[in-house]
């Protein structure tokens, strides 16, 4: 929902979160949508204007309220209150299921009805402002997930935690987050200027985040209320910085002694990563500037989205190596890079720093998801939307990192959403299963669809149509019917 009375929200990104399902039954699929009851929605309803800020909109006090409320009002923005505006993922945690952002604040929902339950913050079982949306889970169904502390003893700082699968019996009925445990922190390049990030990646032995010089000013976070600018401003990329790259030993829980970097870019999507032959292969999704931000203003995506939304750079999928046993004595320019099927490498510096460049393994795709049996693994295939200079999907796409072949599904007018590969019960092979992806439609004459293919073949094997106004979402979870411990209403 992007308008509140006569209010409306500057960014898509910033709308009142819709959630929807497509459950099967008996051969037959039911469709659900229900705003989440959040306690930003509830304000903003009840005002009947936006009055909770979000990323890209700054809302601002009542004009009716005195003068001390309105004091109050710009003091608490200082360490701002983030919203509850969940719009961004689905997160399995126990038998529970919560809708998740990039703020400190979750919402427990039930996956049968939507409904919205207990609002949770995280910042009560450890010091983050932020957290990611995109979790890792283990083969127990233990979360991995990781935020950023900005207030927390004035030490700016990334924080890996884990939230358990399972809690002793008789504490059931509470939240798996009071048994939270902090696995390590890594300090921050800049105290004032942290990374950004939405994801990252995990293998068998190590953590990899990627701290890019994509940053969050916190002084003008801290100022953005008073000076009239909203939160997204505060953010600016540095092309002329370097990009870290962190391993993180799960053993010793310390990020890996020697400095690995590269060139400046922007990622929003970890793909995958595994390790091979004393090497760390990590795939990611990057851009060469923060454009695709820009993008989603909503003063773009009206009539002439095509020549709005041009991006300045293509979404490129490329895959970084970086050698874990090397030769200390090695030469100053040697590649460290030690196994033949990559073109990616890995520099010596004088300084012992590790220099490392990508393999390019195509460009073009978007809102990548894997065979999750193999994450942290050797995989091979990659499902994903494609785009081109336009931030809009028009394809859905596999992409196989051996062959570099890709297939692909298109539609006159259909913009299909991140594609969500369901594994089938007798799997053999990698890509046995169905990709799920809901279509949206820019014909108001088309209805649109949620589409199943092979995702061996790329086949369509059936669509399920809705009769509704279908929104493009952003991510989403398929939940096995043995996971759902809830009996539906």
């Amino acid at each position: 929902m992007h308008t509140v009375g006569e209010t409306q929200y500057n960014h898509w990104f910033d709308g009142l979160a819709l959630i929807h399902s497509f459950t099967f039954k008996n051969g037959e699929v039911y469709y659900r949508s229900k705003y989440l009851r959040s306690d930003t929605y509830n304000c903003n309803i009840e005002a009947n204007r936006i009055v909770v800020s979000e990323f890209g909109t700054m809302a601002y006090p009542d004009p009716c309220k005195n003068l001390f409320a309105k004091a109050f009002c710009y003091l608490s923005h200082t360490i701002p209150e983030f919203t509850d505006n969940c719009l961004i993922n689905i997160m399995k945690t126990g038998e529970d299921y919560y809708a998740t952002s990039e703020t400190n604040f979750i919402r427990k929902i039930n996956p049968h009805t939507l409904e919205t339950l207990e609002k949770v913050d995280y910042n009560k079982y450890v010091a983050v402002n932020l957290a990611t949306s995109h979790p890792h889970y283990d083969s127990a169904g233990n979360v991995l997930n990781m935020g950023t502390s900005i207030v927390d003893k004035g030490k700016t700082k990334y924080v890996i935690f884990k939230i358990p699968s399972s809690v002793p019996e008789k504490e059931k009925k509470k939240s798996h987050l009071k048994h939270l445990e902090v696995v390590c922190s890594i300090p921050s390049q800049s105290l004032l200027h942290p990374s950004y990030y939405h994801s990252f990646g995990v293998t068998e032995n190590y953590i990899i985040f990627i701290e890019q010089p994509f940053k969050l000013d916190i002084l003008k976070l801290a100022t953005a209320y008073f000076r009239g600018v909203n939160w997204a401003s505060c953010l600016s990329f540095h092309k002329e910085d370097k990009t870290w790259i962190h391993l993180i030993d799960k053993k010793t829980k310390k990020d890996i002694s020697t400095k690995i970097y590269t060139d400046a870019m922007v990622l929003f999507h970890h793909v995958n990563a595994y390790e091979e032959d004393g090497h760390v292969v990590i795939d990611v999704i990057s851009y060469s500037d923060n454009s695709l931000y820009q993008m989603f203003y909503l003063k773009n995506l009206n009539e002439d989205l095509e020549k709005n939304t041009k991006l300045t750079s293509i979404p490129a999928c490329k895959r970084f190596v970086v050698p874990l046993g090397f030769d200390k004595d090695a030469e100053v320019g040697t590649n460290l890079v030690k196994f033949p099927s990559t073109t990616a490498t890995a520099l010596k510096e004088k300084d012992g720093n590790i220099y490392c460049q990508p393999e390019m393994l195509c460009e073009g795709i978007e809102l990548p998801r894997i065979n999750y049996d193999y994450n942290g693994k050797k995989y091979r295939y990659i499902y994903a939307t494609e785009v081109r200079w336009s931030p809009v999907p028009t394809k859905i796409a596999k992409f196989d990192v051996l062959t570099k072949k890709k297939l692909s599904w298109e539609e006159e007018h259909c913009w299909p959403a991140e594609p969500i590969f369901v594994p089938s019960p007798d799997l053999k092979e990698e890509d046995d299963g169905l990709i799920l992806s809901s279509i949206v439609t820019s014909d108001p004459r088309k209805v649109p669809f949620l589409l199943i293919l092979d995702a061996k073949t790329f086949t369509e094997m059936a669509r399920a149509t809705v009769n509704v106004n279908l929104h493009l979402d952003l991510h989403g979870l398929f939940i096995p019917e043995k996971d759902l411990n809830v009996e539906p209403e």
